[in-house]
């Protein structure tokens, strides 16, 4: 089998595992299902991914080089200063959220799986199967991609005057991370509308990308602890 064919069977596999994940979660979802819809034999597919953790690894790693892909093209974009590049940023990444929603749940999984792994005794208790997957250990190299974009974002509009100077770029781009994923996280909760919460999703999103604004440029300014450096507020 010539290199070029060993990688068209390996995308063929990949992509009919992205298609079942997609359809049937990650524990409704068999390797058989796998090698059966990418008409390939279960041992070839075993060849390429040790077990269905190591495959999901890989489809992991997948979404975050897509997502690093978004990143990386607002950041390439011409005649914009940071700020804008944010919003941007900020717009593309519900966007992401929501249109892609197999990738992003296998991204806050991995993040999930990065707070045990991070501490020695949690991490014992993790599926071996994960952390002998090729496709984990790759994630370990490549999972802070994204944030180092997202910090010479920052970094550049603090620099063009378009974010307030006294910010520390990692501190504020990883703040807004997490606001982003809070964010997501309560789009159910508010989309499930009651008449004492006055707030709608067709309104939330264009005023949480005003406040990030008001907050990044310093127009809302709320009393600061004394002693603290580099706080996003």
């Amino acid at each position: 089998m010539g290199a070029q064919e060993r990688v068209q069977k390996e995308k063929l596999i990949l992509d009919t595992a992205i298609r079942l994940f997609t359809e049937k979660g990650f524990h409704g979802t068999k390797m058989d299902e796998v090698a059966k819809g990418a008409n390939i034999s279960k041992g070839l597919t075993y060849f390429y991914y040790k077990n269905k953790e190591d495959l999901y690894m890989a489809v992991t790693k997948k979404a975050f080089d897509n997502l690093k892909d978004i990143f990386r093209d607002i950041f390439r974009s011409k005649n914009k200063n940071g700020m804008d590049m944010l919003v941007d940023l900020i717009s593309k990444y519900m966007d992401f959220s929501q249109e892609q929603r197999m990738y992003y749940e296998a991204i806050l999984n991995f993040m999930g799986l990065m707070n045990q792994y991070n501490d020695k005794e949690l991490r014992s208790q993790m599926d071996p199967l994960i952390l002998e997957s090729v496709h984990f250990n790759k994630l370990l190299d490549i999972h802070h991609d994204c944030g180092k974009i997202g910090i010479q974002i920052v970094s550049l509009g603090i620099k063009d005057g378009s974010i307030r100077p006294e910010l520390q770029p990692e501190i504020t781009f990883y703040t807004l991370w997490s606001m982003l994923i809070g964010y997501e996280r309560l789009n159910g909760p508010i989309n499930y509308e009651m008449k004492e919460i006055k707030i709608h999703v067709e309104n939330w999103k264009p005023g949480f990308i005003k406040m990030m604004q008001d907050l990044l440029r310093g127009t809302i300014r709320p009393s600061r602890t004394p002693g603290v450096q580099g706080s996003l507020f």
